[in-house]
């Protein structure tokens, strides 16, 4: 089995990659305008559903699994997106200082006739940080790309994370296990074993 990964995420290729299994990508531009109205917690799964069905049939062979992905931070029902420069990082990152917010990951896997999507929740604490410890991060790892300013595997995770309740891979975007669990469901064991 080929997996096809609709992301230009370069954790979630990380990720799917240490799998073992054999990855094609694929680009694709969708409009990520979220209805009003639609909940926090369905919104992840909403955007990588719509990612999912973006992607023309003719990519998606009988050996092949797309796999889209959406990775939300929110914060007290609150969406936090990716920062645009160094002042919404660093308000975000104030925003979070010492509180709980939860990651949603919604994943859809697609074949070329069946569609399986579903969100995994983490919920995050981090202890309170520093104007200083802010600043340090937001300089040196200009968290721009990632959704809620900030990458668990980097400085501000190992210092500033507490404790973590969920899947520590779906906070880098994608929940890996449940991903494999649901892969199993789509095709014959046999076929999955990864190269690993």
């Amino acid at each position: 089995m080929k997996l096809l990964l609709a992301s230009k995420s370069p954790r979630r290729r990380q990720l799917l990659g240490e799998m073992g299994y054999p990855i094609e990508f694929i680009s694709l531009d969708v409009d990520e305008h979220v209805p009003a109205g639609t909940p926090v917690a369905d919104t992840a799964e909403l955007l990588a559903r719509r990612k999912a069905e973006a992607c023309p049939k003719e990519r998606i062979g009988d050996e092949t699994i797309l796999v889209a992905a959406d990775t939300i931070v929110a914060l007290d029902n609150h969406v936090l997106g990716k920062p645009a420069d160094r002042n919404q990082a660093l308000a975000m990152l104030r925003s979070l200082s010492g509180k709980r917010h939860a990651v949603y990951t919604g994943v859809c896997l697609r074949t070329s006739d069946k569609t399986i999507s579903f969100t995994e929740k983490t919920d995050v604490f981090f202890r309170p940080l520093s104007e200083g410890e802010l600043a340090y991060y937001v300089d040196n790892y200009r968290p721009y790309d990632k959704a809620g300013a900030y990458g668990i595997q980097e400085w501000i995770g190992m210092v500033g994370i507490s404790r973590i309740e969920g899947c520590y891979y779906n906070v880098m975007g994608l929940p890996v296990a449940k991903v494999y669990e649901h892969l199993r469901q789509l095709v014959p064991e046999s076929t999955l074993e990864s190269k690993a």
